[in-house]
């Protein structure tokens, strides 16, 4: 069964964290809602038994925003 992917596992970081540092980056909060929102269409994806190479592009996505969150947590610190 397809689940969520954990963004704050991967970035080494607890959600309180990231959290605090979303309410003082704009930037960074959207990129989060759109890692968000990637991730839920590759569940969709996942659970609709999509093919695999549509599921691989919703991951590149995903993929891709994730590197953009982690460069600007790179750069605010």
């Amino acid at each position: 069964m397809p689940v969520p992917h954990d963004l704050f596992q991967d970035l080494s970081c607890t959600k309180e964290e990231i959290q605090q540092k979303r309410t003082k980056d704009p930037l960074l909060d959207s990129l989060i809602n759109k890692y968000s929102q990637a991730d839920a269409e590759v569940v969709k994806a996942e659970q609709a038994k999509s093919s695999d190479d549509a599921v691989t592009k919703l991951k590149a996505k995903r993929l891709e925003v994730k590197d953009k969150i982690v460069r600007q947590l790179q750069s605010s610190s």
